[in-house]
């Protein structure tokens, strides 16, 4: 009889058992499912969009977010691999000029984009189909992604001017790198790349704009050629310091916001197609 039981009990624990593994394995499913959802590339988390943003408001869509790359904890690992901050060695000093461009120039662009200059300077390179940097201040381009898309679209290189341009060594080592992560951030977000060059404000530099700036992937660009176009001198003034100071590899400061900067819109106008006249190409460097 207690054999006859125990035979009895065997089918019933064979039935629970598959019961088991079938509701096990439908769980697993969703929890793959889920896993899948969460991470697999194309098919990003939505989260709103920050405040004051175009889609924000009531009935917006939810704007597609990609982690950021910036955080202590990057979530990296399936963004394309061209799109990671490379990995620089920490230089000790900017670089000043390019001497590898052969007998080109660059022209660089700080403190912007303005609405009210940018369109004249990208308006000029785009007549003589050259290209230039310009070093973006994010709390001025976050408002002015159009501009940011225009300089991309155009063929020159975005550069990182940190977010509100203070004086960054007088910063603790944390604030430094929020003024250089956000910028980039806006950078990346907008262009879908982050920035491969970093330009501190005033020329002020020290060891640790030098490793946060190589911990994200960007090399330290200052310049040879001054234009002091900020104390607005005068268009001819800005023209002949660039024209005194063009020579191969040589990299020209001039401003497109900050305040007036008619005067260097206008001596673009200029010295760019002088410069052209005396065989100089210009151009902009590659990572």
């Amino acid at each position: 009889m207690d054999a006859f039981k125990k035979d009895q009990m065997i089918p019933g624990r064979r039935a629970v058992l598959r019961i088991a593994a079938v509701l096990g394995a439908v769980g697993l499913t969703r929890l793959l499912s889920a896993g899948e959802a969460a991470h697999t590339p194309g098919r990003p988390a939505t989260a709103s969009p920050p405040a004051g943003s175009p889609a924000a408001g009531p009935g917006a869509a939810a704007v597609p977010r990609r982690p950021s790359s910036y955080r202590l904890s990057p979530m990296t690992e399936f963004q394309p691999p061209e799109y990671r901050p490379a990995r620089l060695p920490v230089r000790r000093e900017p670089l000043l000029e390019l001497p590898d461009l052969g007998r080109s120039m660059v022209l660089t662009f700080d403190d912007g984009p303005d609405p009210h200059y940018t369109p004249g300077v990208l308006k000029t390179l785009r007549r003589h189909d050259v290209r230039a940097m310009f070093f973006v201040c994010g709390e001025m381009a976050t408002g002015q992604r159009d501009l940011l898309r225009e300089m991309a679209d155009d063929g020159h290189v975005v550069g990182n001017h940190s977010w509100s341009h203070p004086e960054l060594p007088k910063l603790r080592p944390g604030r430094i790198r929020a003024e250089m992560e956000r910028t980039s951030e806006v950078i990346e977000r907008t262009l879908g790349r982050p920035p491969a060059w970093f330009r501190a404000p005033y020329g002020a530099w020290n060891r640790h704009t030098f490793e946060i700036g190589a911990d994200l992937g960007m090399e330290p660009l200052a310049w040879t050629v001054d234009t002091l176009d900020w104390k607005s001198p005068g268009t001819g003034k800005i023209v002949r310091s660039v024209m005194d100071g063009a020579a191969p590899g040589a990299v020209v400061l001039s401003h497109d916001a900050g305040g007036d900067r008619s005067q260097s819109v206008a001596a673009l106008r200029n010295y760019l197609p002088g410069l052209l006249s005396q065989g100089y190409g210009i151009t902009v460097p590659r990572p």
